[in-house]
């Protein structure tokens, strides 16, 4: 009769947590015909109430189950069913290593998993019990095949291979190379690289390169006055004459193109002054330091090369 109220008292307790998992479903695609090696698939579908979250500290480690199966992967989602209830899905990827003599059934084995509600008042645990399931493997051969003379012929020939024409391909490497060699000789026309860096209207790109070469040649004011000069030639060649500083507003009328460097080449001039005709170049680096220089000739080119 004592035992009577605590166990009513036991079933009363565990009424709750029966309540928190409703449902434990399995999914497989098939469940015959899988053989030494194969890739078995399976999803555990587990239902809930609200508020409710897997522990996944719960989930099997993957690693061996039996000595002929191994767990490989375990994937989890968890979402919201229609009717409210909290859905958590494990996607379970088990490999077969069973060397089966004739066609049987195996069972795989099943396992618990833990779902917690964490509350302001403490957390609340229940457990979903993934039951056992059964698969069905095949032998990958008879066990006695039928007797023959030549050992030779249990062999099977080779499969054939259908062979492949590669000429679709090497036409298709053809015309793509030639696409990527037309499109570096219009990049090198564009940027006057090669051959194409003496053509006529591209002074100022060859003063980029002799600038370039006074680089590894000189240094301090002897490379400042170099760049002085490249300008100057690039700014004559582009006119056909010389320009001199009182001559910048013609050559902006003549080249329209270039107004937007009026103000850049107005402090050339004057540093131009100052390093060959007042030999300052200290002043002339001042005013138009040799980065800015370098700057203003890239742009010069840019422009020369957009007009």
């Amino acid at each position: 009769m004592r035992a009577l109220p605590l166990a009513l008292l036991l079933a009363l307790v565990s009424l709750p947590a029966a309540a928190q998992v409703r449902g434990v479903e399995l999914r497989t695609p098939r469940a015959f015909g899988y053989f030494q090696g194969d890739l078995v698939q399976v999803q555990a579908e587990i239902r809930t109430d609200p508020g409710f979250t897997l522990q996944r500290s719960s989930l099997p480690k993957p690693g061996p189950v039996t000595y002929w199966l191994d767990l490989r992967d375990v994937r989890t989602e968890e979402s919201r069913g229609a009717d409210g209830a909290h859905v958590i899905r494990l996607r379970l990827t088990y490999q077969d290593f069973y060397v089966a003599l004739d066609a049987r059934t195996l069972e795989v084995p099943g396992f618990p998993v833990t779902v917690e509600n964490a509350g302001t008042n403490g957390s609340t645990t229940a457990v979903a019990q993934l039951p056992a399931w059964k698969i069905g493997v095949s032998p990958l051969r008879e066990v006695q095949p039928e007797r023959r003379d030549d050992p030779a012929e249990y062999l099977r020939p080779d499969g054939r291979a259908p062979r492949l024409d590669p000429q679709p391909a090497l036409a298709s490497a053809a015309g793509f190379l030639a696409l990527a060699v037309l499109a570096l000789l219009l990049l090198a026309y564009d940027r006057a690289w090669w051959i194409f860096g003496r053509r006529r209207g591209r002074p100022f790109a060859l003063a980029q390169k002799a600038l370039y070469r006074a680089k590894r040649r000189s240094q301090g004011e002897a490379l400042y006055r170099e760049a002085l000069l490249a300008l100057h030639r690039g700014l004559d060649a582009t006119d056909g004459r010389r320009v001199l500083a009182d001559d910048l507003p013609d050559f902006l009328g003549r080249h329209p193109a270039f107004r937007g460097q009026a103000g850049g080449l107005q402090k050339f001039f004057s540093a131009s002054r100052l390093a060959f005709f007042g030999r300052d170049t200290a002043g002339a680096g001042t005013t138009l330091p040799l980065p800015e220089a370098e700057a203003l000739l890239r742009r010069l080119g840019a422009v020369e090369r957009s007009a």
